[in-house]
Order: C-alpha cells, then sequence, then structure tokens
C-alpha cells in the first residue's frame, strides 16, 4: 500500500500532535489525578465534573470555546501572541491543544484509580521513617502508580489519534498544517473517488489505535510483574 506525499504528511502530523498533546499534558494529569484521589477540599465535585466535561460534551463546543479564548483576537491567544509570539489557533500546536484536551479525562481517570489503589500504609511508613511528602510521592506513590499512568497515558494518545471535532472547529482542515488523519479522511469523502482514499487512512488509524491498546496493555502488565524496575 503506497501512500501519497499529502498522506503521509496527515499520518506522520497526526502522530506529532498525539505525541506533543500527550507529553504536554501529562503532567497536570498526575497532579489532578493524585489531587483527586487523596485530597479532601471544597468544591471537588465540582472540579472533577469539570475535569471530565470533555468526555460528554460534543466535541465542536470543545473546538468553539478553544477558538473564542486561543483565537487571535481571544484573551489568551492575544496574550500569547503579544507577548510571545505563539499562535495556536490555525496550528498545528493548536491541534496538540485540542487533541490534549480532548484526552485528559482518560488519562486523569487511569491515573486516579492507580494512585487511589497504592496501598496508604506504604506512604505512612515512609513519613515515619523520616521522608518528606514529596519525597513519599516520588519514591512510593509514583513508581506504584505507572501501571495507571502508562494506561492513561496511551489511552489519550490514542483518542488524539482519532480527535476530529474540536480539531477542526480549532484549528480548520489545512492540508500540512493541521489536516490530521481523522481530518483527511473527512476530506477524501467530500471529494468525487475519494472513498479508496479514505479507506486506506482508514485502515492506518485503525491499526495505529490498535497498537497504542496493545503497547498500553503490554507495558501494563510489565510494569505490575516488575513494579522495582520503573521506581
Amino acid at each position: 500500500m503506497e501512500f501519497s506525499p499529502d498522506e503521509t504528511t496527515a499520518i506522520l502530523l497526526s502522530l506529532k500532535v498525539a505525541a506533543w498533546s500527550v507529553a504536554a499534558s501529562l503532567p497536570f494529569a498526575v497532579a489532578v489525578g493524585y489531587l483527586l484521589a487523596r485530597a479532601d477540599f471544597p468544591g471537588k465535585t465540582l472540579f472533577d465534573a469539570l475535569v471530565h466535561l470533555p468526555l460528554v460534551l460534543p466535541p465542536v463546543v470543545i473546538g468553539f470555546l478553544l477558538l473564542l479564548l486561543f483565537g487571535r483576537n481571544g484573551p489568551l491567544g492575544a496574550a500569547l501572541d503579544r507577548w510571545f509570539g505563539i499562535v495556536v489557533a490555525f496550528r498545528w500546536t493548536g491541534a496538540a491543544l485540542a487533541a490534549a484536551i480532548m484526552g485528559f479525562p482518560l488519562m486523569v481517570r487511569a491515573i486516579r484509580l492507580s494512585v487511589a489503589a497504592v496501598d496508604r500504609r506504604l506512604e505512612v511508613a515512609a513519613r515515619t521513617l523520616g521522608a518528606s511528602p514529596a519525597r513519599v510521592f516520588l519514591t512510593i506513590t509514583l513508581p506504584l502508580a505507572v501501571p495507571g499512568i502508562i494506561t492513561g497515558a496511551l489511552l489519550s494518545f490514542a483518542r488524539s489519534l482519532g480527535e476530529f471535532g474540536a480539531t477542526i472547529t480549532f484549528v480548520s482542515n489545512i492540508p500540512g498544517e493541521t489536516q490530521t488523519l481523522p481530518l483527511a479522511i473527512y476530506g477524501a469523502t467530500q471529494i468525487p473517488g475519494g472513498d479508496w482514499q479514505a479507506l486506506r487512512l482508514s485502515l492506518v488509524a485503525v491499526v495505529l489505535s490498535i497498537a497504542a491498546l496493545a503497547a498500553s496493555e503490554w507495558l501494563t502488565r510489565r510494569a505490575r510483574l516488575e513494579p522495582g524496575s520503573w521506581g
């Protein structure tokens, strides 16, 4: 199966967007997952609902809100452009931002469940031996939560590969710049005789998604069998 330069660009761009979306959101997901698993604070239920809101909102709503906030005339977009010369609207970085937000709840949920499953007696024992809270987190909690972190990261990666609604609303469908794999499939269905191209790209999307899920399962099993190797 031979791909055209435009198809290859769309595939590589999808991988790039998904990788950056996970890398940028993972530290925040770990912090939020830990907070939701261990802390009790006023408004926790509302905060939890806001974190998981992208799972239930139509993706185009997320994309529209991003356009309002990060567009050139939006409050955050204008500030980034004026202070740092960064523009995300109608750029691949905007596609990564949209993908990160759509995949964030999946990552947080997996990490939260993994942190909640860590035996707190181990943390208490470390504290009684003089370890600081930061050291307990880095040497006890985080290594034991690695299976959930891996699962969340790869689920978010797979979700980012398939992101469509928020992306096309926020950054449009620009070949070579924002046209990720789902947008390329959509574009192929809109032109006469594009069914074969759409089918080829759909098969690529299926293979990439299965590979991400398989990698998640394999790495999670390895982390559970050899927890010491991750700490």
